[in-house]
């Protein structure tokens, strides 16, 4: 049973910062390149960015560029997502997402297996 469990969600002020984690079980997990993707309110689902395997490389979104960092521990099985400058154009619910090794793209359908997410509210 593959499971991927999103945590650290919640309520922040604008201007602030946010960590999330996701942490995987049922699976090898530095068999597969991570990723996060975000849904806002009234929105389709969009690529945050993605990490290969190993951690070697990062690719991010246009609006996460500068702002939110993905990492990854292999040996905790768990990605993670910084996220600083928080506005309220980032609240929405945020999702980590397993795509077997070297298949990762910015496309949900590149995509293995889901987490159930994590809601983010930012405040004005």
């Amino acid at each position: 049973q593959v499971q991927l469990v999103e945590s650290g969600g919640g309520l922040v002020q604008a201007g602030g910062s946010l960590s999330l984690s996701c942490t995987a079980s049922g699976l090898t997990f530095s068999n597969f390149d991570m990723a996060w993707f975000r849904q806002g309110p009234g929105k389709e689902r969009e690529s945050v960015g993605f990490i290969t395997w190993s951690g070697g490389d990062t690719f991010y979104a246009e609006y996460a560029k500068g702002r939110f960092t993905i990492s990854r521990d292999n040996a905790k099985n768990t990605v993670y997502l910084r996220m600083n400058s928080l506005q309220p154009e980032d609240t929405a619910v945020y999702y980590c997402a397993a795509a077997i090794r070297g298949s990762a793209t910015y496309f949900d359908i590149s995509y293995d297996y889901w987490g159930q997410g994590t809601e983010v509210t930012v405040s004005s």
